[in-house]
């Protein structure tokens, strides 16, 4: 996802994620230039992959990432989205043109290329985890009230922005856990930048989803680019406030081990076929976002690949088809006037004598 999402409520901007939201500390800037992200579903347990690239001049930031059941957080192979975008890379398809064209010989150039229960009692917060993994300080948290959730963050240096207690109301009353995740370089000093080690969550889950509604508190448009395994063919139930989701790879692929091209979406699918649909979706307005992408499967197991279409002129051995088109009609032409000329000469001659 291309993000730079500013949130008007701190004195530094700060970032949402499509998944989330992300803040750096104050004084310091933090942007998601891109956030791309694998949803895997068996119909029992449900994995995310993230991986960001970031650049500012903060030394750390924050982000949370609200989930239905108890999640568990590792990191991720950053292997899987170079398989995936492999796999899903648009089909170039040339299509042959007879007649020249502007830019062809003689015209224009020369030929060519062109849920968990409730918790009891008064408000607090439950740290069912917390681990270091690479950059990341993740807490695994859950929590019946949204100012107590984001008290304790902010106690334990997670800064996140006041108004995110409002955005975690509908998680909360839905029993929702979360995993708050702090970027933070080891050396404490170097900025974020470039892309960061993915992080993989897994949780119980007998529907998939992608949450989102924490994006609506973001400023500006943000392009969403997911990629789903699962049974079937999958698709949004809705558009959540975006536009019309775009789907621009389905097909069947075998993950197992034994593929040298798919080892690593083994190791996230467990191997075997699985059906891969990559979608695309714009949010002109992210205040308009009103929910989270549940996906289900689709009526049919279509396949789909985008295709690309390079215009090319129809050539034989380099030289333009309609030159040769046009040289051979020529040459039938001549070949005809020839055969009339030399017809009506030899009647000529037929009929010199009886002209005597």
């Amino acid at each position: 996802m291309l993000v730079s999402l500013q949130l008007g409520s701190l004195i530094a901007p700060a970032y949402a994620c499509g998944c989330g939201a992300m803040v750096p500390g104050r004084e310091s800037r933090v942007a998601v230039d891109r956030e791309t992200s694998v949803v895997g579903w068996d119909g029992r347990t449900e994995q995310i992959v993230m991986r960001l690239t970031v650049r500012g001049d903060a030394p750390e930031a924050a982000w949370i990432m609200p989930v239905p059941h108890r999640a568990t957080v590792e990191l991720g192979d950053p292997e899987v989205f170079s398989e995936l975008s492999g796999l899903t890379a648009p089909a170039h398809v040339t299509r042959h043109y007879f007649w020249p064209r502007d830019r062809d010989w003689p015209f224009g150039g020369a030929t060519g290329d062109s849920a968990a229960a409730p918790l009891p009692g008064a408000p607090s917060v439950e740290v069912v985890g917390r681990e270091r993994l690479g950059p990341f300080d993740v807490a695994r948290l859950a929590a019946n009230d949204p100012e107590a959730l984001r008290s304790w963050l902010t106690e334990n240096g997670f800064d996140l922005p006041d108004r995110l207690a409002t955005a975690l109301q509908p998680y909360v009353d839905r029993k929702w856990e979360y995993v708050a995740v702090r970027l933070a370089p080891r050396d404490g000093t170097e900025p974020l930048r470039g892309t960061l080690d993915p992080l993989r969550l897994r949780f119980a889950s007998d529907r998939p989803v992608y949450p989102m509604r924490l994006s609506k508190l973001a400023a500006n448009p943000q392009q969403l680019e997911l990629y789903v395994l699962a049974a079937h063919r999958m698709e949004p139930r809705g558009r959540i406030g975006g536009d019309a989701p775009e789907v621009t790879y389905a097909g069947r692929v075998d993950t197992r081990a034994a593929s040298s091209d798919t080892d690593a979406l083994a190791g996230l699918t467990g191997g075997g076929p699985v059906f891969l649909t990559a979608i695309e979706q714009s949010f002109p307005r992210p205040e308009l976002i009103d929910g989270d992408h549940e996906l289900r499967a689709a009526g049919a197991d279509t396949p789909y690949r985008t295709e690309i279409f390079e215009d090319r002129l129809l050539t034989v051995a380099g030289t333009p088809a309609w030159v040769l088109a046009l040289l051979a009609v020529a040459g039938v032409v001549g070949a005809v006037v020839l055969s009339v000329v030399l017809r009506v000469a030899r009647r000529g001659t037929a009929t010199a004598p009886g002209a005597r």
